[in-house]
């Protein structure tokens, strides 16, 4: 084979592989711009309407006691595009978000557990006594404490969301109104 053909070879190569990161970096520009334009389009919300939230007094027919935030969960509270309430039942703690608009701030519970050192495992879809969907996950630190979260989305509609990233798509482009209620509930095993 000639030197020409290798350098030919070599050429498109190069070239489809900057095409392809070129259609992939405006492809990120696109969805960058359009958050962007979704986020200046949100309207503002004050932050005493936020905290203003009044929570539920009961959980699936128990009766709820409020609890007060911790030190990190005051802290994430105040940046956050909506309110954040716990409450707990004498069986379970249940923590609720109300969200003023499309954020990245509402992730997956999974996530924080990982992120204070649990471990995740038996991550599934469950439907509860009343055929609501969650996602639901047994989480454990240590070799000792275990517990069950489970978690979902619930818009203005009633449309029930168990992953966020799904919700945040279909809000932040309109598909979901708000104000949206994120509920996990966890319980010790």
């Amino acid at each position: 084979m000639s030197t020409r053909f290798f350098e030919a070879l070599f050429a498109n190569h190069f070239l489809n592989r900057i095409g392809h990161k070129a259609a992939f970096a405006l492809a990120m520009l696109a969805c960058l711009l359009w958050s962007t334009g979704a986020a200046l389009r949100a309207p503002a919300v004050p932050v005493a309407a936020a905290s203003a939230v009044e929570w539920p007094r009961e959980w699936d027919g128990a009766p709820l006691r409020p609890m007060a935030l911790g030190e990190v969960e005051q802290r994430f509270a105040e940046r956050f595009p909506g309110a954040i309430g716990r409450m707990t039942d004498g069986r379970q703690m249940v923590v609720m978000r109300a969200v003023d608009r499309p954020t990245r701030m509402l992730h997956p519970a999974a996530d924080c557990y990982r992120a204070l050192g649990w471990r995740i495992a038996q991550a599934r879809l469950e439907r509860d006594a009343e055929e609501r969907l969650w996602r639901c996950f047994v989480a454990q630190r240590h070799s000792t404490q275990k517990i069950r979260v489970c978690e979902r989305i619930v818009d203005a509609e009633g449309t029930a969301f168990t992953d966020t990233s799904v919700w945040y798509w279909a809000a932040a482009s309109g598909r979901s109104t708000g104000p949206w209620q994120a509920v996990t509930v966890a319980r010790p095993l």
